[in-house]
């Protein structure tokens, strides 16, 4: 085969622009382009690391804001409830006042009312008397046919109507 035997002859030579080629692209893309490339990834790298970085600070910033606003709200809403409780307080002491106020009003209402009815109940007790006083002579007078004196009739009305 004429082909082989030619190889033999060329082969120096193409192991030679071999070399060459190889030499020359390692010296275009391992020494001029892949340090290019390595520096673009190594900034990036950086940016990106400058950015998680920034990004952590805001993040930190962010929380003790929110730490210091609950704090706020806590207190806002402590106060709030402390007001609350104050202005429940201040009704019911003044419900309370006004309570009494009304609960003196009816005592004293009720006091005149039960002294009306007890001036009622002796004034009925007293014509009641009256009609039984005048009743027992009346009774006594057709019954046994005399007179009975109004002061006896009265103290035995007394005496029945206090057993009653």
């Amino acid at each position: 085969m004429p082909q082989i035997a030619q190889l033999m002859d060329t082969y120096s030579s193409q192991i030679f622009w071999l070399l060459v080629f190889f030499g020359i692209t390692f010296f275009l893309i391992g020494r001029g382009m892949v340090p290019k490339v390595m520096g673009t990834v190594e900034l990036r790298d950086k940016q990106i690391a400058d950015d998680l970085a920034a990004a952590q600070g805001a993040r930190d910033a962010a929380d003790s804001q929110e730490e210091a606003w609950r704090e706020r709200e806590n207190a806002n809403r402590a106060s709030a409830q402390n007001l609350i409780a104050e202005a429940k307080a201040k009704a019911a002491a003044a419900s309370e006042k006004k309570l009494a106020a009304a609960q003196k009003r009816l005592d004293t209402k009720i006091e005149k009312a039960e002294a009306e009815i007890a001036a009622a109940r002796d004034s009925a007790m007293a014509e009641v008397e009256d009609v039984a006083v005048e009743a027992a002579q009346d009774i006594v007078s057709r019954l046994a046919g005399t007179k009975v004196d109004k002061r006896s009739v009265r103290s035995v009305v007394k005496k029945a109507l206090s057993d009653a």
